[in-house]
């Protein structure tokens, strides 16, 4: 019988444990409230005790994130936005309850692996894939491998041209009106006071469209990958993907041509890409 992995997806709002087959049958998997290290940690550790013992542990986290497997803080996660998550050593707490190898990347790079190998990215060899949730983070995958810069790759922090006529600075608490600090979730909700879920206003998700729609226009002009992934809660929002193309042809102007943007620019497959490609990530590594 096929061996089976264990995999977590750490994001900021929600944690997503599974259990699967490096071919990507996922036998289980349950989604947990990202709330403190410690009750998270519970409820992850509860999650596996429940199901069968695993061979290995992959693992995707929100960054920034020390990926370097010969440093002494590997998978520990650094100076991340989300309030208690700082200078968290989650691959030592981990390893007090798991006996097992554990690998970890970040979750963006984790769903990244799981469009390539069983989404959106199957028939290409390079894809940017960027996730529009309570923060925004960016991958990029060349010849079917992961790029991870010297650290992390932190698309969510580029700057880009925005205009607030009503005093607000941007929620990111390093880089205040960064993509991430504007667009994200977590930034729409406190720049507007209401979940990204309850807005109707259309002037805020064509704005919404029009930041992305910039990001996106960057990522063509220096990277030029074969197709742009969207995944995250905020994408789907009705209609935005559509605004977002749009807006996009509008910044590029005819400068290049790309594909039809209805086939370049796409959602994500589904929810559970990012836990798969945690399992792909360390079913591989387990194999090597």
């Amino acid at each position: 019988m096929d061996k089976l992995f264990g995999g977590i997806e750490f994001g900021g709002t929600k944690t997503i444990c599974a259990v699967g087959r490096e071919n990507g049958d996922l036998v289980v998997h349950e989604t947990i409230p990202t709330t403190s290290v410690e009750e998270t940690l519970r409820a992850v550790c509860g999650f596996f005790a429940r199901q069968s013992p695993v061979t290995a542990l992959g693992v995707g986290s929100f960054g920034p994130l020390d990926i370097n497997e010969q440093s002494l803080e590997y998978g520990s996660i650094r100076n991340s936005p989300k309030e208690g998550w700082t200078n968290v050593a989650l691959n030592a707490l981990l390893t007090t309850h798991f006996d097992i190898p554990i690998k970890f990347d970040l979750d963006v790079n984790c769903a990244a692996l799981g469009e390539l190998h069983f989404g959106a990215g199957k028939n290409v060899d390079s894809f940017v894939y960027i996730t529009l949730g309570t923060g925004i983070g960016g991958s990029l995958i060349i010849n079917r491998r992961l790029e991870h810069g010297i650290m992390n790759l932190e698309m969510g922090h580029m700057r880009i041209p925005y205009e607030f006529l009503d005093g607000f600075e941007g929620a990111c608490k390093f880089h205040g009106a960064c993509l991430e600090g504007i667009a994200s979730g977590h930034a729409m909700e406190q720049h507007y006071g209401q979940k990204p879920e309850d807005i109707k206003s259309q002037d805020i998700w064509s704005a919404e469209a029009n930041y992305i729609a910039l990001a996106l226009n960057n990522i063509i002009m220096t990277i030029g990958p074969e197709k742009i992934i969207l995944g995250g809660g905020l994408i789907r929002h009705e209609e935005l993907i559509e605004q977002i193309r749009s807006k996009l042809s509008f910044t590029i102007n005819g400068y290049l041509q790309v594909p039809d943007l209805d086939d370049y620019v796409v959602k994500s497959t589904g929810d559970t890409n990012g836990v798969l490609g945690a399992i792909k990530l360390v079913a591989s590594a387990n194999r090597e």
